[in-house]
């Protein structure tokens, strides 16, 4: 006899055994119950006329799909944002506020002698008997005042300004290279990019009008006519840094140099000297010292023995041992003197020359 709540002729033939049934591996859990598409009614709602057997449910709304839309519309916000932001203040671009930089003001006045240029075989001579014979020698002659912070730049800036200076006058007015009229570069990279097209175009059309005068830049002889006779140039100066604002600091250089020359090819040609009282003045932003750069804002240079009637913009010509200028000159300048002078060009004074 079968069991209770088996079939009344026992277990089919063929049927698993155990009563069990085919159909337990199909499970139907919680989860898809409530996710058909299909419900059918109670026994009471179906009980109403034409009712149907089944209704369509409304599919349920994932609960993760607005918090992904809504991290998906802020990733795609800060993106938006950033990219604006890098369009505004793209790094190779100028600082929001930033001056654009000033054009250079240069001014080379030559200094004209009222007599033959002195002359010796030996420019240590020459030196022991002129004003530059406590000079030092090439960038010892360019020493570094102590560096101090100020009310907005840390000491180390405004160290980093001093030494900027400096290298900007030894590439410029010490370095053979650059005194023999062929070497620029090395001055080029330290200004600032806002003033790199003033530079070139000083360079690739000189002009004698404030702006655009090479030696207004950088120290250099015409190597057709002169070369140097001691690499040793005598150097005596200072640096002065003061802070012009929140934002600026501002280096002032003045240094008298003092070159040994001789005509060019002529190693046994009698050597004489050739003076430069020259003052820059430097600016310096934020960025320019954390480049390492800096904008040139005034070159003031008199130099001397030179003849007034030669174009000294592009190249100083000196007059050398035994040659002369033109009478009928201004008043006396003295280079080692401070003070503005007030001519296009001058006479050197007598006692700025060596005494032989």
């Amino acid at each position: 006899m079968a069991g209770r709540g088996g079939p009344p002729g026992g277990t089919p033939e063929g049927a698993p055994g155990g009563g069990e049934d085919e159909y337990r591996s199909v499970v139907f859990d919680e989860s898809f119950v409530r996710a058909a598409r299909l419900q059918e009614f109670s026994a009471q709602e179906r009980i109403t006329d034409h009712a149907p057997a089944v209704r369509r449910r409304t599919p349920l709304r994932r609960a993760g799909l607005s918090r992904q839309a809504l991290i998906l519309v802020v990733l795609i916000a800060v993106a938006f944002g950033t990219a604006i932001y890098m369009g505004v203040r793209h790094p190779y671009q100028s600082a929001a506020g930033q001056r654009p930089a000033e054009p250079v003001r240069m001014t080379v006045v030559p200094l004209a002698p009222r007599e033959r240029v002195p002359g010796a075989e030996d420019a240590a001579f020459l030196y022991a008997h002129s004003p530059a014979a406590h000079f030092r020698t090439a960038a010892k002659g360019v020493p570094l005042p102590g560096a101090r912070r100020t009310a907005h730049f840390s000491e180390d800036q405004v160290l980093n300004a001093l030494t900027t200076a400096k290298n900007y006058i030894v590439r410029s007015a010490l370095d053979p290279d650059v005194l023999g009229g062929d070497q620029v570069r090395s001055v080029r990279v330290l200004l600032d990019p806002d003033q790199l097209e003033q530079f070139d175009e000083s360079f690739d059309r000189p002009a004698a009008d404030g702006r655009h005068a090479p030696t207004g830049w950088l120290i250099r002889f015409d190597p057709g006519r002169v070369e140097l006779a001691d690499p040793g140039v005598r150097v005596d100066g200072s640096l002065r840094i003061v802070e012009s604002d929140a934002s600026t600091l501002e280096v002032a250089a003045d240094h008298t140099m003092v070159y040994a020359l001789r005509p060019a090819g002529d190693a046994r040609a009698e050597e004489s000297l050739f003076t430069v009282r020259r003052e820059l003045r430097f600016r310096f932003d934020r960025d320019d010292l954390r480049l390492h750069q800096t904008r040139l804002v005034a070159s003031y240079v008199r130099a001397g023995p030179l003849s007034c009637a030669e174009d000294s913009a592009d190249h100083l010509r000196p007059l050398l041992a035994g040659q002369e200028a033109r009478a009928g000159l201004p008043a006396g300048t003295d280079p080692y003197a401070a003070g503005d002078a007030t001519v296009l060009c001058g006479s050197l004074a007598q006692h700025a020359q060596p005494k032989v």
